[in-house]
């Protein structure tokens, strides 16, 4: 049975002293044994968010992280650098990062490579466009992000790996696969790993769904035998995130 994994991508929200009211607000709500609580935090507030998180179940990580040790890349963060604050998680290939940044499936499967050197568990992201939903062409799609992405990462690696499917046209926008249509992409990514790996490799996985993750819709989501929790983002930054880590 995979354990299931449930993070907030707070993107560019929260000053650093915000982040520590914010997790002292959120630690009683998220406690659980059941599941495994991630919160991606602005890299400003990350060494404040690990000394915040300290002795609850939270586990910080980042948002964003370059694919290099260190040089010359102004305003970057370095694998290194996250690793020695203690930060075990990174976000890896968000659709705004691919927009805005330029971020290709090429640098993905680098920074994903990167993470794994260091210890840091990569969240995987992958996701269609609405254009790309309405010409049939989801599953293609994504098999492809998959496929770049997980180049020469190892078996083992990519046991410990999480995927999060979030289609665009469902962030921030309020509209929410249905379950049937969650399931149907987070079931292809997992025969997709098989078909790059193994089953053993493909059943251990974790594979998220993010996109519009509420209070009312994540129980019915996180069910499907193919999704294993949430890439949750504007419900991460209330309360209302509690009710989602404890859905049941």
């Amino acid at each position: 049975m995979r354990r299931k994994i449930i993070a907030g991508n707070w993107k560019m929200n929260k000053t650093t002293s915000e982040t520590v009211t914010l997790i002292n607000q959120l630690k009683p709500l998220v406690a659980t044994e059941e599941a495994d609580v991630v919160f991606c935090v602005p890299t400003i507030s990350l060494t404040t968010a690990v000394e915040a998180a300290k002795g609850s179940n939270i586990q910080i990580g980042a948002e964003n992280m370059h694919f290099e040790e260190n040089g010359a890349y102004t305003g970057e963060i370095a694998p290194g650098m996250l690793d020695d604050i203690g930060v075990r998680y990174v976000i890896i290939g968000h659709s705004e990062r691919r927009e805005y940044f330029a971020e290709s499936d090429v640098t993905v499967n680098k920074k994903v490579l990167k993470a794994f050197e260091h210890g840091i568990t990569p969240i995987v992201c992958c996701g269609e466009s609405l254009t790309q939903r309405e010409q049939g062409v989801t599953i293609d799609f994504i098999r492809q992000q998959i496929k770049i992405a997980f180049l020469n990462v190892t078996p083992d690696q990519a046991k410990a790996a999480v995927i999060a499917y979030e289609p665009i046209w469902a962030i921030g926008t309020g509209k929410v696969a249905t379950s049937a249509q969650a399931q149907e992409v987070c079931k292809a990514i997992r025969e997709c790993i098989a078909e790059i790996y193994d089953t053993d490799t493909a059943a251990a996985i974790r594979i998220q769904y993010g996109g519009s993750v509420t209070a009312d819709s994540a129980a019915e989501l996180f069910a499907q035998p193919d999704i294993d929790g949430g890439l949750v983002g504007g419900a991460s930054l209330k309360p209302d995130f509690g009710k989602i880590v404890n859905y049941k």
